[in-house]
C-alpha cells in the first residue's frame, strides 16, 4: 500500500492499492488533468534523482527549493520565531533528510498552505516532524476549504477567518482563488516593516511590481470584482512592506500596499470596461476620419 502524490497539483491521496482514477483538485476547473492523462507517484519514488537546497531570504525566512520541481512546483517557507517555526506551502517532495534539514532551522509548530493547490504532502510533513519533535504539528487548513482534503487525517485543525499558530504570526482567509485562500502575516519580517506570505492568494507578478487575482492561473478565468475587493480589503489594515509570492523570485519587495491598491484599480479597471486600450481610440478616430 503506498501514499499517491498527483504529478499535476501534488496533492498526496490516501494508501491503497492502485493509484485513484482522478484527483478532484485536478478536475475543477481551477486546476487541469494534463493531456497525458492523471499520472501519480509515491514519496519513495520522488526521492529518486532529486535535491533539495535550504536558502535564507532575510533573517527568519528560509525557503526551501527542490530540483527537479514537483507539480505545481511551489517553495516551501519556513518562518523562524522564538516562540516556534510555521511551515508554509509543504512541498510534494518529502524525505528524512528534508524533514532533518528544517527542524535545524529550530522547532516546528504548524504546517500550513494558502490553499489546496500548494498543500502537497502536508500530512506526510506533519506526520514526519512530529515523529522528529515528540510533539504534535498540526496542519492547519481553513475550513470553508474542508471538501478539498485529499487524504483524511487527524492532523488537521480547521480554523476560520483568522488564525495565530503562533505568537506574531497571523493566518486570515481572504478568499477568492478558493473560498478559504489565505494569507500569513509576519509583522516582524522585514526588518520590523511587515512581510506577507500570499501563495497566489495574489499571485506576484515577473516583475515584482505587481500583483494579480484570478479563479484560474491555468485557465485564465478571472475573479469578479466581488471577491477581488474581498482580499483587498482584508489585506487593508495590516500592516506589512514586503510580500513573497508561491514561486522563487516571486517577492514585492518594498511599498507592497500600494502595489496591491494599484494592482487592484487596474485589474477592476479592465474588468468592468473603465479603462480602456488608448489605441482603441486611435483606431475608432481613423475609421470615422476615414
Amino acid at each position: 500500500m503506498s501514499l499517491w502524490i498527483c504529478l499535476a497539483c501534488g496533492a498526496e491521496h490516501p494508501d491503497t492499492r492502485r493509484p485513484p482514477e482522478r484527483c478532484a483538485i485536478c478536475v475543477d476547473d481551477r486546476q487541469y488533468v494534463p493531456s497525458a492523462g492523471q499520472r501519480w507517484s509515491t514519496a519513495s519514488d520522488l526521492e529518486v534523482g532529486r535535491t533539495f537546497a535550504v536558502e535564507e531570504l532575510e533573517p527568519d525566512l528560509f525557503a526551501v527549493t527542490v530540483t527537479p520541481e514537483v507539480a505545481i512546483g511551489q517553495r516551501t517557507l519556513v518562518v523562524r520565531t522564538p516562540h516556534g517555526n510555521v511551515l508554509w506551502e509543504p512541498s510534494a517532495y518529502i524525505s528524512a533528510d528534508l524533514v532533518v534539514a528544517v527542524q535545524a532551522l529550530g522547532p516546528v509548530v504548524a504546517v500550513a498552505a494558502s490553499h489546496p493547490h500548494l498543500a502537497g504532502a502536508a500530512v506526510s510533513w506533519s506526520h514526519m516532524l512530529s515523529a522528529h519533535q515528540r510533539a504534535e504539528v498540526p496542519v492547519l487548513w481553513n475550513a470553508h476549504d474542508r471538501r478539498w482534503v485529499q487524504r483524511p487525517d487527524q492532523a488537521y485543525h480547521f480554523w476560520t477567518d483568522r488564525h495565530e499558530p503562533v505568537s506574531g504570526v497571523t493566518l486570515l482567509r481572504a478568499g477568492g482563488h478558493f473560498p478559504g485562500s489565505c494569507v500569513l502575516h509576519w509583522p516582524a519580517g522585514a526588518d520590523g516593516r511587515g512581510v506577507l506570505l500570499v501563495g497566489d492568494t495574489l499571485m506576484v507578478g515577473p516583475g515584482g511590481h505587481t500583483v494579480s487575482f484570478m479563479r484560474s492561473y491555468p485557465n485564465l478565468l478571472p475573479l469578479p470584482e466581488r471577491l477581488v475587493r474581498r482580499v483587498t480589503s482584508t489585506l487593508e489594515p495590516l500592516t506589512y512592506d514586503r510580500i513573497y509570492g508561491a514561486f522563487p523570485g516571486r517577492m514585492v519587495d518594498g511599498g507592497a500596499p500600494e502595489v496591491v491598491r494599484t494592482s487592484a484599480e487596474r485589474y477592476l479597471g479592465w474588468l468592468t470596461d473603465t479603462i480602456r486600450d488608448p489605441d482603441e481610440a486611435l483606431t475608432t478616430d481613423t475609421q470615422q476620419a476615414g
